[in-house]
């Protein structure tokens, strides 16, 4: 996984209600951040389908009333994406899900599921301008 210029701190969070008119907000967060990360149109446009399938997964989970925490977590040539609301009935990953397959196919160290009484999405994109550079250029 790529090292984290923030440390366990995310480098941009945003809170929002965790409902479904709120999710184009976190793709569009996501994309404006992708683009200063220099991640290509390409990878942007990837990063976006993922943190829609994300949210996807999220936010029929929340607790009704609650917040979807979205986390950024800035590396070199990638960016790790968190995604936690409240879910005390601990739902389950439906593996089976064409947000999830599409989520697993898109993004790398995809991982979803409830955790104390929150239901957590997590996943990491990689820039294809990154993953071409050299051990020395990184």
């Amino acid at each position: 996984m790529p090292e984290h210029t923030g440390g366990s701190r995310a480098d941009v969070e945003l809170r929002l209600p965790a409902e479904g008119a709120y999710a184009t907000i976190v793709r569009t967060t996501a994309a404006g951040l992708a683009a200063r990360l220099d991640f290509t149109i390409d990878d942007i446009e990837d990063l976006r389908i993922a943190i829609g399938e994300a949210t996807a997964l999220a936010i029929p989970a929340a607790d009704p009333g609650t917040d979807l925490v979205a986390c950024f977590h800035f590396g070199r040539g990638a960016m790790t994406v968190e995604l936690e609301t409240e879910a005390v009935d601990d739902p389950a990953l439906d593996t089976e899900s064409f947000a999830w397959q599409v989520l697993d196919t898109m993004a790398h160290d995809a991982s979803a599921g409830p955790e104390d009484g929150r239901f957590r999405v997590r996943f990491t994109v990689t820039s294809t301008v990154a993953a071409g550079m050299t051990g020395a250029e990184r």
